[in-house]
Formats: C-alpha cells, sequence, structure tokens
C-alpha cells in the first residue's frame, strides 16, 4: 500500500503520469473491464459542464491532463475490490498532492496562474466521469469507491500534521468553484488558499511557528450529508501530538470585504439557490431545515476564534465581524433578521454565513469541535468574491481576475497570521448577506 502510494505520488509530482501507479498498470490475463473505459457519459449536472469545451480545458492547461488521459488504462489494470480501493486512494492522493504543488510554484505546468484552484476541480470532474463508465469484471462498491477518490483527492487522506514540537497546527478548509451555470470560469479563493497553504509552515503575529493543513470541500448537499465535514474535521480534532490548535472553514462571501462570521447557525435555508449537482437544501427562510446527520447542538454557535486580533488586518480589505443572524424568535412563526445575534429560544434560520454550505460547513466543524475540543478556538472566514475575469467568455484568465485572487489569498495567510496574537475581547459589526456558500 505504501509503495504503491508513494510510487503514484512521486509520479505525479514529477509528471510522468505514464508511472501512475506502476504497480497496477500491467495488463492482466482477466482484464477488470475488457473493453476498456468507454464513452464515458456524465451522470449528473455537475459532470455535465464539462461537456463545454472551456471546462475541459482546464486540465491541460494546468499540465494535469495526464491524469485523465491515463486514469482508464489504470481503472482497466485492477484485478479485484481491493486493488480498486488501493488505486483510487493512490490517484485520489497523487493528484491532490500535484494540484498542492503547483498552486506553491513546485510543479509547472501550463499557462494558468499557478494559485489558480479550477485546474484540480475540473481534473476530478473528468475522473470522476471516468470512474463512473468503468465497467469492472468484478463486483465493487462504486459509491464507496467515488467517496474514497473524493477524499484523497480533497485533502482529506495522508495530509496530517507532522506533529513537531513546539509547531502550532491550523486546520482549514475550502469549497470548489460554485454559481457555475450562471458563469463557468468561476474560480473559489477559499480553494486556491487551502492548495497554496497546506502544509506550509508561517510565522504568527506572536512570533511562533504554524503548520497549516487543508482541505478543500465540494459545494453538494449529499456529501455534507454523508459526513464530509466531520470525516475532514474529526481527525485533527482527535486528541493528539498532531490534532489542531485552531480550526477555521474558510469560503467565499461578500463583495469588498473580509468577514468573520460571528455565529453558525444549525439549520439549511437556501432554496431556491442549488448546489453544484442541482439539488436543494429541503429549507428556506420561512420554514428552515435541519441538516441530515447532525449530532445534537444549540441552534447557534458563536465562534471563539480571535476575531480582534484577526480584524486589525485592514489591507488591502478590510475584514469585520459580522454579528448579523435570522432567527425565528420564540413563540412566533415569521423570520427576523437581527443585526446583534440571536436572542434566547429562538430557531435559527441563518447564521452570518447564510444558510447555505458555508453557514454549515461552520456549524458543522464547530459542534463538532465543542464535543471533542471544547477550549480550541474556531469559527468561520469569508473572504471577499473573486471578480475580474475577463468579458470575452472563451478567456479563461486576465490580469485583473490574476491580482485580485493573489490579493485575496494572500491576505487570507495575513489574517491566519495574526491568529498568534492573544485572544482580545471579541469586537462587533453588520455585515451584509454572502455571496453563497
Amino acid at each position: 500500500m505504501m509503495l504503491l502510494r508513494r510510487t503514484a505520488l512521486a509520479a505525479a509530482l514529477l509528471g510522468i503520469t505514464a508511472l501512475l501507479p506502476a504497480a497496477t498498470a500491467r495488463a492482466d490475463s482477466a482484464p477488470a473491464c475488457p473493453g476498456g473505459v468507454r464513452a464515458p457519459a456524465a451522470s449528473d449536472a455537475e459532470q455535465g459542464r464539462l461537456s463545454d469545451p472551456r471546462a475541459a480545458a482546464f486540465p491541460g492547461r494546468a499540465g494535469l491532463d495526464g491524469f485523465v488521459r491515463r486514469f482508464p488504462a489504470a481503472l482497466c489494470g485492477v484485478r479485484d475490490a481491493a486493488g480498486a480501493e488501493r488505486l483510487l486512494d493512490a490517484w485520489g492522493e497523487a493528484l491532490w498532492q500535484a494540484a498542492v504543488a503547483r498552486a506553491q510554484g513546485r510543479r509547472p505546468g501550463g499557462d494558468l496562474p499557478d494559485r489558480d484552484d479550477r485546474p484540480l476541480y475540473w481534473t476530478r470532474l473528468a475522473m470522476t466521469v471516468q470512474l463512473d463508465a468503468w465497467k469492472p469484471a468484478f463486483a465493487v462498491d462504486r459509491a464507496a469507491l467515488k467517496t474514497r477518490f473524493e477524499d484523497a483527492s480533497r485533502g482529506l487522506t495522508d495530509n496530517e500534521f507532522r506533529g513537531t514540537r513546539g509547531v502550532r497546527r491550523i486546520f482549514v478548509s475550502g469549497f470548489d468553484p460554485f454559481g457555475l451555470d450562471a458563469e463557468l470560469r468561476r474560480a473559489n479563493p477559499s480553494g486556491s488558499a487551502a492548495l497554496q497553504l497546506n502544509g506550509r509552515r508561517i510565522t504568527l503575529s506572536d512570533g511562533t511557528t504554524a503548520e497549516i493543513r487543508a482541505v478543500v470541500l465540494p459545494v453538494r448537499y449529499a456529501d455534507f450529508d454523508a459526513g464530509i465535514v466531520e470525516r475532514a474535521y474529526g481527525p485533527r480534532l482527535a486528541a493528539g501530538p498532531r490534532s489542531a490548535d485552531l480550526i477555521t472553514s474558510i469560503s467565499q462571501g461578500y463583495p469588498g470585504l473580509f468577514t468573520l462570521e460571528a455565529w453558525a447557525g444549525r439549520n439549511r435555508s437556501a432554496d431556491p439557490y442549488p448546489d453544484n449537482v442541482g439539488a436543494l437544501a429541503g429549507g428556506t427562510r420561512e420554514h428552515p431545515a435541519t441538516a441530515p446527520g447532525l449530532g445534537p447542538g444549540a441552534e447557534f454557535l458563536r465562534t471563539t476564534l480571535p476575531t480582534d486580533a484577526m480584524t486589525a488586518v485592514q489591507t488591502p480589505y478590510p475584514v469585520q465581524l459580522n454579528t448579523t443572524v435570522t432567527e425565528i424568535p420564540a413563540g412566533r412563526m415569521d423570520p427576523v433578521d437581527r443585526e446583534d445575534g440571536p436572542t434566547p429560544g429562538s430557531r435559527a434560520v441563518a447564521g452570518g454565513g447564510g444558510g447555505y454550505l458555508s453557514n454549515e460547513v461552520a456549524y458543522r466543524s464547530n459542534r463538532l469541535r465543542l464535543e471533542l475540543r471544547p477550549t480550541l478556538p474556531g469559527g468561520h472566514l469569508h473572504t471577499p468574491v473573486l471578480t475580474g475575469l475577463p468579458a470575452e467568455p472563451d478567456r479563461l484568465t486576465g490580469p485583473e481576475f490574476e491580482r485580485n485572487e493573489a490579493a485575496i489569498t494572500a491576505q487570507v495567510l495575513e489574517v491566519l497570521r495574526a491568529t498568534g496574537g492573544p485572544a482580545t475581547r471579541q469586537g462587533a459589526s453588520g455585515g451584509a448577506r454572502p455571496d453563497r456558500p
């Protein structure tokens, strides 16, 4: 298993995808799919966007197209279900490490900027189409295999803190691009920041050193229902020398500013806004719905991040603490917007991050934090909306877009550096609702 994984990662990082992974690439006397992986077809709306040539171009323009070209042959070299599990782990981890290396300037390839998060998203999606089209000659749990690949290619596996004595540990999550039916070329600066920061050591504002580990989460309700947030955060909250000292989820939020969300709400209320596969939350402003799979917890959870120190970072974008919520007050039926947090006994409609998945990742991760590590600082950071795509719809990037992405992701790092200061008294300021999630 470890030899297979190391071979895969080495091949991906070197760009030699022909070797990825050598242990499963040989022919078999009883091949897993005699006809190969033929005529892959999209099985959902998210995969269907690959029919747009712009979407299909991202892997090649980032030097990740070898993963897409060679994955079918690797699938057809698998001889049994256990081998399939090993292969999906290895290829998923290799893709994640290749994307991280590219974002950090250690794996040049293509003409898109290194920090661009979109190539990882579209490469992974193309590979899931191929996985769905694979017809092995033996029984497999296809859904479980897809989950393994998704988790591995998002940084959930083989991505532990080193546990070095004296080095603090910060765990963050970002998101995939979303809202792609309106603009297929959209990126997500939270995903870009996660790729650029994963595995890095930084000096905090108090002079201490911290290691950052990161994951990139899907914009899909079904994955949240199936516990992807808990799978991502749980191992980093378990007690031990490799557990996190601070956690924060990150997503794209408001135009022109960063916000630290003071409150996360328990319920979904984003309908009719769909997720990336076109699914709805099942909850509205008037009738919020509790997400499946949530453990017990309060209607609202408050951030424990050192928000005064973090909001001291004010350039190039202002950073504010957002204390707004939407609630249904106790004894009433209609939702009410409040700028000063929830009232006792109310039902959560939306936290500061709205009623979509950015609010839900904050709630799920911090509910788990309160269960496992209640004194640990945790919360949610919204980045500014990333703008600046060229007016010409066939151009995937441009100078303004790249400058804006660089500025946002650089400031994410500065806000995290500020967590080294003392946890000071919580400030207060209002804010508008974010772009989802």
